[in-house]
């Protein structure tokens, strides 16, 4: 499948070796450096979907802005979501996306799932 994107930290390791396992497959994502081009509340909800998980599991919960906004584990979706929205360093990486498909790259090999 060559349709891959993928939400991309060039600081964070596993996001760049992801993306290395992607290219070394022959694929050319489009790299969406999330940071600097954050997702809206709708595309963070359309991806938990596509992802096939609840939003507190895309969440990079040992990031300081996840205290910081007084977050738990059982927050609510909507102050997840706001969170996220907000502060999109509290969004888990890299996740990589094939039409209705995701995956997080948490271990980067849960990529080849996609390819």
């Amino acid at each position: 499948m060559s349709d891959l994107t993928i939400w991309h930290n060039p600081r964070c390791s596993k996001s760049r070796q992801t993306l290395a396992l992607i290219e070394a497959a022959g694929q050319t994502p489009t790299i969406r450096l999330y940071l600097q081009d954050p997702p809206s509340a709708a595309e963070i909800t359309a991806m938990a979907a596509s992802l096939d998980l609840p939003l507190i599991a895309m969440m990079r919960k040992g990031e300081a802005a996840f205290k910081d906004a007084g977050l738990t584990k059982t927050s609510p979706d909507t102050d997840l979501l706001a969170a996220m929205t907000a502060h999109p360093i509290l969004i888990e990486r890299p996740i990589v996306i094939a039409g209705s498909r995701a995956v997080i790259g948490r271990p980067p090999e849960a990529v080849r799932a996609l390819l």
